[in-house]
Parts: C-alpha cells; sequence; structure tokens
C-alpha cells in the first residue's frame, strides 16, 4: 500500500482549492502524493451548472465575488478568457408593501429610498453615528452576551433597516433565521466595526485607516471592480472541473469513505466503498472537506467531542426552482440582479435571481429565465412539499411580484430540493469551533475544511483551501520522513 501525503475527502469547491494550492506550492511537486476521494459520480460539490433547450441555469451557488484568491485560481487553471462579470449597476430589489423597492446602494439613495420611513431613516443615521445603546438584559445574558443578527441591528440600525434590508440579505445568503444567527459569527466584518469604533460609521472609518496595505496586483489577473458579480461562460462548474482535469488520476469519483482509523505510526488508514470494491488507503494528512453531519459520522470512532460539536450545526432544507417564461409574460423589462422578500409580506418565496438579466446568451431569445429559492430555516415544510407542489407555490408569489395577471403555466427547468443546504451560523458558532479546534489537538494531521467554518460563498470556500494548504504543506514538512511505501 502506498503511503499518501494527503487524502483529501471531497471534491467541491474547498476540497480542489487545497489540493491545487499544495500541487502548486510545493517544494518538489511530482514527489507529493494527493488523492481526492468524492462520493458523488462528478466533481464540484454544491456547484450544479445544467444545459438543456438553449438555457443554461445555476441549481446551486449563481455568481461569485471575484475575490483575489478566487481570481488568481481561475488565471491558474486557465479560465482567464472564460470569466465573464455582470454590470454591477444593475440594481437589486426588495419586495416591500406590493411593490419592488430598489434597495440604496449610496448616502444618497438612501435619503431618497421609499423603502424606508423619514423615521427609520433617521433612527440609522442616528445609530451608524454611534448614537446606540449597550447590548444588555437577562435574554442576552443567557445568550452567552453573544447578540443574534435581529438583535445586533435593531441595537444600531433600528427595526426598520433589520426588516426591510438585513432580515432578506439573510434569507438570501443564509437561507436563515435572524433571531437564530450569531451577527458576529454570520456578519463578523460588521460585528467587529462596531467593536472598534463604537458605531458602524466610525468603524467603517476606523478599519479602513487600519486596513493593511494591498499587494501589488497581479498583471496577469483581470482587475474587477466592487459590486461585481462573476462566473464564467458555461457556467460556475467550468472552475471545479478546470481543476479536476488539472489534477488528473489524482481525483478518484465514486469513492465513498466509509471508515477511518489513527494507525500507530500516527498516519491514517481511510476504507473506502468504490466501483471496483472496496479501497483502503493510508495516508499522512487526512482533510475533510465534507458536511458537517457527514464529518460527525466519520470521526465519531476517532473523537466523540468533536462529533457532538459538528452534530449541532444545522442545515435547512432549501428548494431551487428554475422557471423560464415568454418575456410577453412579464409586467415590464426584467433589469436587475433580482429581488428578495423580506418575511411578513404574504410571500414565501426567499428571493427570485433575475438569471436572463444577470448573464447574457444563457437564455433563448423572447424568454426569461428566473432562478428562485423557497424555504430555509424559517419555512421547514418545504421538505414535505413534491416538486409540482413548490413549483405552484413558487409560480403563484411570482405572479404577484414579476408577471401579468393569469399567465399559463412556466416551462420548468428545475426543481432542486437541497434536502441539507446552508450550514446555520447560529448563537453558539464559535464555541462549537472551538470544542472542534480542542478535539483536533488529539488528531494530528487531520484537518476539517468545510463551509461551516469561515464563511459560505464561493470566495471563501477558495481562500479557506489556499490557507489550509500552508498549515498542511508545513505540517508535512515538519514531521519526521516515514517510508513512503509499505
Amino acid at each position: 500500500m502506498e503511503l499518501l501525503d494527503t487524502l483529501i475527502v471531497g471534491a467541491g469547491i474547498s476540497g480542489l482549492s487545497l489540493a491545487h494550492a499544495l500541487h502548486k506550492e510545493a517544494t518538489n511537486p511530482s514527489s507529493l502524493k494527493i488523492l481526492v476521494a468524492e462520493s458523488q459520480g462528478r466533481v464540484g460539490g454544491n456547484i450544479t451548472t445544467v444545459t438543456a433547450g438553449g438555457f443554461l441555469w445555476e441549481e446551486g451557488p449563481n455568481s461569485f465575488s471575484p475575490t483575489p484568491e478566487l481570481m488568481k485560481l481561475a488565471v491558474d487553471v486557465g479560465l482567464k478568457q472564460e470569466l465573464i462579470f455582470a454590470d454591477r449597476k444593475l440594481p437589486r430589489f426588495v419586495y416591500w408593501q406590493k411593490k419592488l423597492q430598489p434597495v440604496p446602494m449610496t448616502p444618497p439613495a438612501m435619503i431618497q429610498s421609499q423603502l424606508l420611513s423619514f423615521p427609520g431613516k433617521l433612527r440609522a443615521l442616528f445609530g451608524a453615528l454611534g448614537f446606540v445603546a449597550p447590548a444588555m438584559g437577562a435574554g442576552l445574558s443567557q445568550q452567552g452576551n453573544e447578540e443574534t443578527v435581529s438583535q445586533f441591528f435593531r441595537r444600531h440600525l433600528g427595526q426598520e433597516v433589520m426588516q426591510r434590508l438585513v432580515e432578506p440579505f439573510v434569507s438570501g445568503v443564509y437561507a436563515g433565521d435572524p433571531q437564530q444567527l450569531s451577527a458576529a459569527a454570520a456578519f463578523g466584518r460588521v460585528a467587529k466595526m462596531a467593536d472598534l469604533g463604537g458605531g458602524l460609521m466610525a468603524g467603517a472609518l476606523l478599519s479602513a485607516k487600519n486596513r493593511p496595505k494591498k499587494m501589488p496586483a497581479d498583471p496577469n489577473v483581470p482587475k474587477t471592480r466592487p459590486g461585481e458579480l462573476g462566473s464564467f461562460k458555461q457556467g460556475l462548474k467550468a472552475l471545479p472541473e478546470a481543476i479536476a482535469a488539472e489534477l488528473g488520476d489524482r481525483v478518484k469519483l465514486n469513492w465513498h469513505l466509509t471508515r477511518l482509523d489513527r494507525t500507530e505510526r500516527e498516519t491514517y488508514i481511510a476504507v473506502f466503498s468504490t466501483p471496483d470494491g472496496q479501497q483502503e488507503v493510508e495516508a499522512r494528512t487526512v482533510v475533510l472537506t465534507t458536511p458537517a453531519y457527514v464529518t460527525a459520522d466519520l470521526l465519531q470512532p476517532l473523537q466523540p467531542e468533536v462529533t457532538s460539536a459538528l452534530q449541532a450545526f444545522t442545515y435547512p432544507t432549501v428548494a431551487c426552482v428554475v422557471l423560464a417564461y415568454p418575456q410577453s409574460d412579464v409586467k415590464e423589462k426584467l433589469v436587475g440582479f433580482g429581488n428578495l422578500i423580506p418575511r411578513g409580506q404574504g410571500i414565501r418565496t426567499l428571493g427570485t435571481i433575475w438569471t436572463s438579466s444577470l448573464f447574457a446568451d444563457r437564455t433563448p431569445a423572447g424568454w426569461h429565465t428566473l432562478t428562485s429559492f423557497i424555504g430555509g430555516a424559517t419555512d421547514s415544510e418545504i421538505g414535505n412539499l413534491d416538486s409540482e407542489e413548490i413549483v405552484r407555490e413558487v409560480h403563484r408569489d411570482l405572479s404577484r411580484i414579476l408577471l401579468k395577471p393569469d399567465v399559463p403555466q412556466p416551462k420548468v427547468l428545475a426543481v432542486n430540493v437541497w434536502k441539507r443546504a446552508i450550514p446555520q451560523y447560529n448563537l453558539g458558532h464559535f464555541d462549537r469551533l472551538q470544542q472542534i479546534d480542542e478535539g483536533l489537538k488529539s488528531l494530528p494531521g487531520l484537518y476539517l475544511c468545510s463551509n461551516y467554518v469561515g464563511g459560505v460563498a464561493l470566495g471563501d470556500c477558495v481562500r479557506r483551501g489556499s490557507d489550509l494548504a500552508r498549515e498542511v504543506g508545513d505540517y508535512l514538512q515538519n514531521k519526521q520522513s516515514d517510508t513512503r511505501s509499505i
């Protein structure tokens, strides 16, 4: 049995980014032995790009913010000419009191916005300037002095901002419940600004002043501007597929990890169920990029304390519904990123991406494609509906917001029900991560790298994989060399 340097379990964007970084940063890449094992028959994890009948759509993540790490990775794997970006000037909308209201993106737009009342704007201004009551109370003490997203933003910016701007954003990013999400975990940068300056505006200014100078830009990486969203000409799947192609036979598909053991030599034995029967692999280091609930089961025999913390993460059910309508069915020309819907508006759908407005050439002429998300932490019942029932719910909501009266049923491109969609950064998040870190000290060489740690966006996943590659590389370098084969 050959001894691997690193076994990576999971070929989503986290695992593939890690493998790419390990291979690239290795002193002698040809001698570094890496294996990426994926239980599915394809790479990409939640990235699900589909094409059919002249349509191209996504059933998981729909785009990415062009972070430096993600852009560099795309260029490294040969996708520079495949990058596309949506017009950053496209407006975002919130559906409030039966009207689509543009989200104010600048101070002048905030002043003119009809989304907030005059008292609501005044309350937000005073809060941003630092006129904020301290976080206190019996309820907060019971929460370990940790504020929820709802508590934090109501305290700083008022009820209107919380309900009409923050809550729909939370639905769009986490499909979460603002009364359960931890403000410090889900909005870490904003919470730190408030702590730094006493108010959000002062904190933002101080953060900008104290921000370390940027490294010189890589001239080979295309420049982007704030607010842009990116993808690839053939959809997001282009990135994981390009990384996998670069890794070649180091990636194994349909390999399902059934057991993980630690040896007396401080290596790990992984047992896989594969199309060719049971396979055993030994590795100096193992990185699990699997969801928390999968990782919990794998680590139960090795570290029950880590398993206990992992089991506390919740993943609500979310359905991605992709529908196509003739342009004549839409009330007005759709120009924008899409719309989000606060709870309490009589609309069950969380939000809709105006896919055909966002990226050109993904929809046949004369059609609009709308990608809607429904369910989440505040609507667990969505998992009990079948596909036809979910389509009816979404079509009814779209009829109230975007469509003309009495339009016929749409062309249904996809109904993908993610039974366990997005990990929730709920109260106690940092305590859980600390418990995991403490438990992993007894398992040197074993690492966790998934979106329940450090952000759920694609850019977060790429950054996390790149950062961990350095840690794994240092461990391998410092560890006394064993014989490479048994």
